[in-house]
């Protein structure tokens, strides 16, 4: 390889340092270790006791605590800055696994999903952290390399299946969330690195003093959007819309392939982790092809491949089960890394956490009406029902995008 070549290697990566080096590695902590149970979460809730019903019931309660806490998560983010909240709740997190790995009932782990979706209070503050470190040219390279971090959790449902098969599924799920508990604490130290990138408002703000800025963070996250391009607010529809669809069948692809298609334990394992390896393998090219094409295209495919692939599922048999992971996982992707980049690109710094604190809240409450009436749908009429409108909702989608979704002329920095 010519020194022109490293060159151009070290110069393309030459922002990951820092912010940028904090995250990533605590992202392969817990992404590798959180990735193991959830390969058999939703068969986990069923083996405490619970129904597919009792699963979307989880998946509601745990979607409503997370919105409720997007509002204010941006307003803190952007009025009292990033790092104390990523810090402190990444901590916050990590302890609420204790109730799953010591779950004796579904209903404690209710009571766990709930907590977290509290704790998850700083997700607009991490993501507002992580735009604000990468510069506006290596934003595709930067957003896909956030989701590379992940490559390490294609290994995790092999794990996963390995200590299913050895110790039986519920203790090996028990041992699987301690494992989490863990690697979420450890990441949770690594934070204490990160640099704060916006000078706090106000000083250290107490709990009163918090529960009191609601009102106000609610308001803030509506008045910001007067000043903000239209499209932002298309993109926040498009970016909805999918998510509901999604979570209408995301706790149910584990139960529907084992129970309704007959697939093992151990293949289910397998097809998780194609699942993984494409959406990795493909994460750099694609925030590559973001970065020169621009982002609407890679926005606008992603949905027929969603499609695509949702019939493969449907469908079922080994091939089509393993080609439709792979699809997918290309898809989620392309929708993913063009979705953030194109955010950032349209919403200056100072507004950033409360954009994503409103489009969060919206996302997460029409993905917790998606994942209820997916339970409902699976458990009551048929478990094909949930998949085929995923499939469906698709082409709709598409059309909306097109016509309302637009590159911006000058991107935000």
């Amino acid at each position: 390889m010519s020194l022109r070549r490293l060159e151009s290697i070290f110069e393309e990566f030459s922002f990951i340092h820092g912010n940028v080096f904090v995250l990533l590695v605590s992202w392969v902590l817990m992404n590798f270790a959180g990735h193991m149970p959830d390969t058999y979460y939703s068969l986990y809730v069923l083996e405490l006791g619970g129904t597919p019903m009792s699963v979307g019931v989880i998946s509601f309660s745990y979607m409503i605590a997370l919105a409720s806490v997007q509002f204010l998560g941006g307003y803190l983010a952007d009025s009292y800055g990033r790092k104390r909240l990523v810090v402190t709740m990444t901590f916050a997190l990590a302890l609420s696994y204790l109730l799953y790995a010591f779950a004796f009932s579904w209903e404690v782990i209710l009571v766990g999903a709930v907590l977290q979706g509290l704790f998850l209070v700083y997700q607009p503050a991490l993501w507002a952290i992580m735009a604000d470190s990468l510069p506006p040219e290596r934003r595709g390279v930067g957003y896909a390399l956030s989701q590379l971090v992940g490559v390490f959790s294609i290994a995790s449902p092999i794990v996963a299946g390995c200590i299913v098969g050895w110790a039986g599924l519920l203790t090996g799920m028990r041992v699987m969330y301690m494992a989490t508990v863990m690697a979420y604490l450890t990441a949770a130290v690594l934070r204490f690195r990160l640099r704060e990138t916006l000078k706090p408002d106000a000083g250290r703000p107490g709990v009163f003093e918090v529960l009191r800025s609601y009102p106000r963070a609610v308001r803030e996250s509506f008045t910001v959007l007067k000043v903000l391009p239209r499209t932002v607010l298309n993109l926040s529809v498009v970016y909805v819309v999918f998510h509901m669809f999604s979570w209408m069948c995301m706790q149910y692809y584990v139960i529907y392939a084992t129970k309704f298609l007959g697939v093992s334990e151990e293949f289910w394992a397998l097809l998780s982790a194609v699942w993984f390896a494409s959406m990795y393998a493909s994460t750099l090219p694609v925030g590559k092809l973001v970065d020169v094409v621009g982002r609407v295209a890679p926005l606008l495919a992603s949905m027929p491949l969603t499609a695509v692939a949702t019939w493969m599922f449907i469908k079922g048999g080994s091939v089509l089960l393993l080609t439709s992971f792979v699809v997918n996982g290309i898809a989620t992707t392309m929708f993913s890394n063009a979705y953030q980049s194109l955010q950032t690109d349209l919403v200056a710094a100072e507004y950033r956490g409360r954009v994503i604190g409103f489009t969060n809240f919206f996302a997460y409450v029409f993905g917790a009406i998606g994942g209820f009436v997916g339970g409902y749908l699976y458990e009551h009429v048929h478990p094909s029902v949930p998949f085929m409108l995923l499939m469906v909702s698709q082409a709709p989608l598409l059309v909306f995008s097109v016509l309302s979704v637009r590159e911006p002329k000058v991107r935000e920095e």
